[in-house]
C-alpha cells in the first residue's frame, strides 16, 4: 500500500435503499443538496470538473470527477492540494446498499495532519447521516448546515 492510501479517512453506512438510488443521490446535485453542499454547478460526469458550494459558509470547491462506475463507484479529486475521495456502493440486498467513503493522499504532517483526518472524518460521516436520513425517511436534517455555529 503506498503512503497516499496509508493516511486515510473512512466512514461507512448501510443505507436501505437499493444501490443505484444511492449512487444517483451524490451524482445528481437535485439529490445531493438535500444532505451535503448547497448548489452545484452540474451533476457528475467522469472528466467533467464541477463545482460544489456550501453557500452558508461561503465555501466552494472544485470537484474533479476521476471515475464513475454506475451503482458501484465514484472515485473523485477535490481540494487544494488535491486529494481523492472515493465513493463505493456495495448492494447487500436488492434494497440495501453498504456506503464506504475513503479520502487520502493528504499532504499534511504532524498536527495539521490530525486536524484534516479528524475533520474528513467528522465530515464525512455527518453526510451519510444526513444520506440515510434523506434517502430512507424523506427528513433533511440540516446536518452540514449545523454543524459549524457561526458567531454574530
Amino acid at each position: 500500500m503506498s503512503a497516499a492510501h496509508f493516511t486515510s479517512v473512512e466512514a461507512q453506512m448501510l443505507i436501505r435503499k437499493p444501490a443505484a438510488e444511492v449512487y444517483q443521490a451524490f451524482i445528481d446535485p437535485a439529490i445531493t443538496t438535500h444532505f451535503w453542499f448547497t448548489h452545484a454547478s452540474g451533476m457528475l460526469e467522469e472528466g467533467k470538473t464541477v463545482t460544489w458550494e456550501w453557500r452558508m459558509y461561503q465555501v466552494s470547491t472544485e470537484v474533479k470527477v476521476r471515475e464513475l462506475v454506475p451503482g458501484r463507484k465514484i472515485v473523485i479529486e477535490w481540494q487544494d492540494p488535491p486529494v481523492t475521495v472515493e465513493f463505493t456502493f456495495d448492494a447487500q440486498t436488492e434494497n440495501t446498499t453498504y456506503v464506504v467513503i475513503r479520502n487520502y493522499g493528504f499532504r499534511e504532517q504532524g498536527d495539521e495532519l490530525v486536524r484534516a483526518i479528524n475533520d474528513n472524518t467528522g465530515g464525512f460521516t455527518t453526510v451519510l447521516d444526513g444520506l440515510k436520513a434523506y434517502l430512507e425517511h424523506g427528513i433533511e436534517l440540516n446536518l452540514v448546515a449545523d454543524k459549524f455555529i457561526r458567531k454574530p
